[in-house]
């Protein structure tokens, strides 16, 4: 009975060894990222904008940088927000960017903050631009925008239009 337990306990040890092995935690890899852009034009805005800042436009490139564990989940994420304005009247100042989830024609509350507050970004001459990098999201944020980047949209503010003057649906690039 000796050599029948043996080779058994053996194969038994082994078996247990390659489980032990699978469990090894995931650990992760950095360097990912996904980039989208929008348009940002007043006549996206819900209502379309018609006073003087209904001449502006824009565009915002929105990159989220991904933390990956080695299944390829996403553990943790920030996003570096770019944008480039024109035709705002001078001296323009904007009181806030954001990402916010709804289809065209659509509102929808603030998802993501660019953590603009009024007087961070002005344009004296009417045209610029301004980055904001490392900005913290959770992953169900990133999660739900990965999936879906056209149910969001990007739009800044200005206290003439405080609840958005210029917008444009998210694209993945």
């Amino acid at each position: 009975m000796t050599r029948v337990l043996r080779p058994l306990a053996v194969l038994t040890l082994g078996f247990t060894l390659v489980a032990c092995e699978s469990e090894t935690p995931a650990s992760p890899t950095t360097g990912a990222s996904e980039t989208f852009t929008a348009t940002l034009l007043p006549a996206s805005e819900v209502p379309p904008i018609a006073n003087n800042e209904a001449g502006a436009s824009g565009t915002a490139t929105i990159t989220f940088n991904l933390t990956k564990d080695n299944v390829g989940y996403i553990t943790s994420a920030s996003i570096d927000v770019t944008v480039n304005v024109t035709g705002f009247p001078a001296g323009t100042s904007l009181t806030g960017a954001h990402i916010h989830p709804g289809a065209p024609g659509a509102n929808g509350s603030v998802f993501v903050s660019v953590g603009l507050s009024a007087g961070d970004v002005t344009f004296p001459t009417g045209a610029g631009s301004f980055t904001r990098t490392g900005i913290a999201v959770t992953v169900d944020q990133v999660n739900a925008i990965l999936a879906n980047p056209g149910g969001f949209y990007f739009n800044i503010h200005t206290s003439r239009n405080p609840d958005g003057v210029a917008r444009g649906q998210l694209t993945r690039q």
